[in-house]
């Protein structure tokens, strides 16, 4: 319950001021139906013993069949500003939290980002968030709207009717209802907590499915994929079922302590009217006042069904908001933004060094090209250059600052997959420069040749699809380079920028970033030709150290380091 309780606290800090209205309201439903029901009570008895008195025709009928109708009418309106403010209140709690929740996952390291499934974190974002709507709607509004009722039902029975029968209705709805609930989450917090597991697990089946659906067709594991899927969903299934029978079960409980209370409020009240303490109508006051109180405990019918989902997601986002995060870089650094590293090494865990003794100063417009075998550490460096990850040893500086510690717009780093979302390709690039107009986007995509195509499509305006579907995947590499220009970093890393690209094609790109971007400094992981051509230096990686051997410029490049020679 605590993590319930500090998940309701943070939804209450931005709409304090809606869920206290909501709060108040809720609780005058629950008074005004007491009263209501009460009110009939006494007003039904009360003309029969008028009738039977032979006082009928004095008796005021008008003023209780009026209050009564105030009272049904007012309590109807007021029910309808409950359910507006509540729920209007914590849909704008859930969509803050979901977004700080979003924040704190974007705040991690990289080397926890990438342990990060993409369907995991979505489930974390939209089920778990979606799971704790249930917080203030069905747990804590209503326990404390049915705490303040019981005790006003308590106060005022003990002033009309008699205080054995206000203590007695107090007891039994308060004792029976929290062992109702209590008896209920023990019940049914596994099998619920079972079915968002399996819904969970089916949501990720099956986003992986639609997400890898062409991969699983051409290696024959679609019908897996899809039994995986269907198993998980049974699992729910069965899992629900049993849920939906404890809240009946928690149902038909609070029910039995409802005609307990009722029972006890008749028995006490109508010994003290066959005693002449009290008047019949007194005692139907108790009685009717009694079964109008059912509704303060009627929610924990739902609390108990969903307590288990409730308070796995409650502690699954409270660990998530909890985590420390890496602290966001804000350091400009003096000078000019060259980049070094100094004797720099890397290694995973135990692992053998990825980098050992690396080397290299990169100034304002150098283009230096990283070539090697695959696995050699060329992403690594720029990894480590961009601050992403952290060196074992050695320095890794912006110039005279570490690399980590500098604003993260001064470099940038686009990797081997291209990140792109659904919407619209102005959506897709002002990611990058939010307050880009259309002409800047134009201009970035020019640079990287890609302007023709989206015209052609139809202009920025071209909507993607997910993960930018829509586009091929060379004009998808182009456009999330047309994003790092946009950007317009010091330092620019790129990791096989033109990969899917034809050589003509690549050649264009490549010069147009270096005229888009002419006093930037540019660190690429190259394979191809055309990236090589384009470097003014190319560094020669074996086994994460520089190589020794220097060769010529046709693409054998296995020396040190060697200035490109254009023609002398």
């Amino acid at each position: 319950m605590r993590n319930l309780w500090h998940i309701f606290r943070v939804m209450m800090q931005g709409e304090a001021k809606a869920l206290r209205r909501g709060l108040l309201l809720a609780a005058l439903v629950l008074i005004m139906g007491g009263a209501l029901l009460g009110l009939s009570g006494w007003f039904i008895v009360a003309a029969s013993a008028a009738g039977l008195a032979g006082v009928g025709a004095v008796f005021d009928v008008f003023r209780p069949s009026a209050m009564v109708r105030f009272l049904a009418i007012t309590r109807t309106a007021t029910r309808y500003g409950e359910r507006v403010l509540t729920h209007d209140a914590t849909l704008r709690a859930l969509a803050r939290l979901r977004v700080a929740l979003l924040s704190a996952l974007s705040l991690r390291s990289h080397e926890r980002l990438i342990r990060l499934r993409g369907a995991q974190a979505l489930n974390r974002i939209l089920a778990d968030v979606d799971a704790l709507d249930g917080v203030p709607l069905r747990l804590f509004v209503p326990l404390i709207a049915g705490g303040v009722t019981q005790l006003l039902a308590l106060v005022i029975l003990s002033w009309l009717v008699a205080p054995s029968v206000a203590l007695a209705v107090f007891a039994i709805y308060t004792l029976g209802g929290f062992a109702v609930l209590l008896w209920g989450m023990s019940r049914a917090r596994t099998p619920s907590r079972r079915a968002e597991a399996a819904a969970q697990a089916f949501r990720s089946r099956f986003i992986d499915l639609i997400t890898t659906r062409e991969d699983l067709a051409v290696y024959g594991q679609l019908p897996r994929q899809l039994d995986d899927a269907q198993h998980a969903e049974d699992r729910r299934q069965a899992a629900a079922t049993v849920t939906d029978f404890r809240e009946r079960q928690a149902g038909a409980a609070l029910m039995v302590v409802s005609a307990l209370a009722g029972a006890a409020a008749l028995w006490i009240g109508g010994t003290l009217a066959e005693a002449g303490e009290i008047t019949p109508a007194r005692a139907a006051i108790g009685f009717f006042t009694a079964l109008a109180l059912m509704e303060t405990v009627a929610p924990l019918r739902r609390a108990v069904a969903e307590i288990g989902r409730m308070i796995g997601a409650a502690r699954r986002v409270n660990e998530q908001m909890r985590t420390p995060s890496e602290p966001v870089p804000t350091h400009v650094p003096d000078g000019p933004l060259a980049l070094h590293f100094k004797d720099v090494s890397f290694a995973r865990g135990e692992a053998r060094a990825v980098i050992s003794g690396f080397n290299l100063s990169l100034m304002p417009g150098d283009w230096v090209a990283l070539q090697g075998a695959s696995g050699v550490g060329k992403s690594t460096v720029l990894l480590l250059a961009a601050g992403a990850i952290r060196p074992l040893s050695g320095q890794v500086l912006l110039a005279d600052q570490p690399v980590v510690s500098c604003l993260p717009g001064l470099v940038t780093l686009v990797g081997q997959r291209s990140a792109l979302i659904q919407g619209a390709v102005a959506e897709n690039l002002r990611l990058a420069a939010p307050e880009a107009d259309d002409a800047a986007l134009w201009a970035a995509l020019t640079a990287v040749a890609l302007d023709g195509v989206i015209r052609g499509k139809g202009g920025l305006e071209t909507r993607l699809g997910p993960r930018g579907s829509g586009l091929s995947g060379g004009e998808s590499r182009r456009l999330v380079l047309a994003r790092a220009v946009l950007r317009r970093p010091q330092v620019l890393l790129l990791d096989e920028p033109t990969e899917g690209l034809d050589h003509a094609t690549a050649e264009r790109v490549l010069r147009g970033i270096r005229a888009a971007l002419p006093h930037a400094a540019v660190l690429m992981a190259a394979h191809r030709i055309e990236e090589q051509g384009a470097a003014d230096r190319v560094l020669h990686l074996q086994r994460g150290q520089v190589g020794s051997q220097v060769s010529d410029t046709t693409g054998e490049i296995t020396g040190e380091i060697t200035d490109k020679i254009t023609g002398k």
